[in-house]
């Protein structure tokens, strides 16, 4: 009966980050910015990756795909978000509202699961760098790979069927500029404290798996690393992790600010968007940054590709 009693939601409208229409122009203009170069680099850094043989290996193989969801779900969140910035109207219907947090939660919950398969990958390589290429061989890496995807895959679909199975109701309007879970579950009111409840234990077991798996790599890691006698091997062993090291604690770090903080009764929508800007429009520009200033190798490839284009021009 309580289902009966309420009014299914057909459309949403986004309340979006500001209402300012000179800040809005602003933010387009800046965010239209980073998305293209956010974009074209990941986009590069994959083409690098796969014309270059020398980075044919797991470590930059895991990175090619992380350079493919960025890629997805920047692209899944930015270009609606520009939209809406120049437009009076910030409409979604329901369809594609669930479309967007579908997808995006796909594409998230695979980069925590690729970072992590990072972390074996360098745990690995330092610690037991003899048997390195057995271990990591392309059936290993294409099972990480193709066990993220699916898992990922019904992760979402789980998040999603919790969100959408029953009608939301109430305000429709979400206090985001992207059909979150967060804001979504604020709409809630049946069966509210299950759905909360799948949906953040859900979460926070991937999480905290894909964390605990991180952090026993580095222990491990760093373990070995202060075991090596000269300075210059302990540089060389760190230098291998220091680009994912940075990607693990911007990623995390966001991320446990944005849907775990919620779930503790903290309602502080502003930070959440702030949060959620440096996650979804910011952090997909870092990471292939961080990979091309941070690493030789991928600086070597670099500069060989535009040296002989620049020869064949020549």
């Amino acid at each position: 009966m309580d289902i009966v009693n309420h009014t299914a939601i057909t459309q949403f409208i986004l309340i979006g980050l500001t209402n300012a229409h000179g800040l809005q122009i602003l933010l387009f203009i800046l965010f239209l910015i980073v998305y293209a170069c956010s974009f074209l680099s990941n986009l590069c850094l994959m083409l690098l990756i796969v014309m270059n043989h020398h980075l044919h290996t797991p470590m930059y193989f895991f990175l090619s795909h992380l350079s493919f969801v960025d890629l997805c779900y920047s692209s899944t969140i930015t270009p609606k978000m520009l939209a809406d910035l120049t437009s009076e109207s910030k409409s979604i219907s329901s369809l594609g509202c669930s479309t967007q947090m579908f997808t995006f939660a796909m594409f998230a919950t695979s980069e925590s699961f690729l970072v992590t398969s990072m972390a074996y990958d360098r745990y690995v390589a330092i610690c037991q760098p003899l048997a390195y290429h057995s271990i990591m061989n392309s059936s290993t890496c294409w099972a990480l790979v193709s066990g993220t995807y699916f898992s990922s895959f019904v992760a979402s679909l789980t998040h999603t069927i919790t969100v959408f199975n029953f009608p939301l109701c109430g305000s429709n309007e979400i206090n985001h500029f992207y059909c979150d879970i967060p804001p979504l579950l604020k709409l809630t009111c049946v069966y509210a404290h299950i759905r909360k409840l799948v949906v953040f234990s859900m979460a926070l077991v991937m999480g905290v798996i894909s964390f605990f798996v991180i952090l026993m790599s580095y222990v491990l890691i760093i373990y070995n690393i202060l075991g090596i006698h000269s300075a210059e091997g302990r540089h060389k062993a760190f230098s291998t992790c220091a680009s994912h090291l940075i990607i693990v604690i911007s990623f995390y770090s966001t991320v446990f600010g944005i849907y775990f903080r919620p779930s503790l009764g903290l309602n502080l929508d502003s930070i959440d968007k702030v949060f959620s800007i440096f996650y979804t429009v910011a952090s997909p520009l870092l990471n292939p940054i961080v990979y091309s200033f941070k690493n030789e190798e991928v600086k070597k490839a670099l500069k060989n590709i535009l040296g002989v284009n620049i020869l064949s021009h020549t």
